[in-house]
């Protein structure tokens, strides 16, 4: 299965690659520890929790990064 911006994070999360990609977009979410609450949860479900740390724009980015893997 390609992982997606529509994925739950635990399938972004389970790849070392698309942890990176995380990293680039959004610096410090992989080692939230607020993530494990999220793993359930697509990037678009988390954004409006964020605090502004995950936006529409950076959804894309790591959309167009995820398609080059």
């Amino acid at each position: 299965m390609e992982a997606t911006v529509e994925s739950p994070m635990s399938v972004l999360m389970a790849d070392d690659r698309i942890k990176t990609i995380l990293e680039k977009h959004c610096p410090g979410m992989t080692s939230d520890p607020r993530l494990k609450m999220a793993m359930g949860m697509t990037l678009k479900q988390i954004m409006p929790l964020s605090g502004g740390r995950v936006t529409a724009t950076k959804i894309d980015a790591i959309s167009a990064d995820l398609s080059k893997l």
